[in-house]
């Protein structure tokens, strides 16, 4: 698979949809991975403006929470806990390292990979109530999950991108 300057994979334009939108997602995690590249622990704990306590680590943590509900509680049903206590993850210990998070999200990923593979876009999770509440029925397919995950991913790149241009002036793809 070609990659950019930065190292990102490049989405095959020609795939079938199953492999497309895992490549778009695996896209915006390196997406991810780029824009906290090269940061000490401190500066992954900037928050973007005083009334924000966004952070690049946050943003982390918050990520590895997301794939663990969306592939081990909703696609795999597993009863699996919070990876932070908190559900959101956003929330900052100060004994927790930007390394450590990293791992952390980094296993989550792959996690969320071998729960997908050989799997059908139409293979269907459940739901929690309050989830359901939310999208209108307890049953959603895998190509939900994984469209959903894009736009997440994608949403909080954007939110990354300001981050990481407060930090240090970075800017870029």
């Amino acid at each position: 698979m070609p990659t950019l300057p930065d190292g990102r994979p490049v989405p095959d334009p020609t795939a079938g949809e199953p492999a497309m939108l895992a490549d778009w997602l695996d896209f915006h995690r390196a997406t991810l991975a780029v824009k906290c590249s090269g940061l000490d622990d401190a500066q992954t704990r900037i928050a973007s403006v005083p009334s924000s306590s966004l952070t690049l680590l946050g943003l982390v943590q918050h990520l590895a929470e997301v794939e663990r509900n969306w592939f081990q509680r909703v696609l795999a049903g597993r009863d699996v806990p919070p990876v932070y206590g908190d559900p959101s993850g956003f929330a900052l210990a100060p004994e927790r390292t930007y390394d450590q998070a990293l791992a952390v999200w980094q296993r989550e990923v792959s996690v969320s990979r071998e729960l997908c593979e050989g799997r059908s876009p139409d293979d269907i999770g459940r739901l929690s109530e309050r989830e359901a509440a939310v999208t209108g029925g307890a049953e959603v397919s895998l190509r939900w999950i994984l469209v959903h995950l894009i736009e997440e991913y994608a949403r909080h790149n954007g939110h990354a991108d300001l981050l990481r241009e407060g930090i240090d002036g970075l800017t870029g793809p």
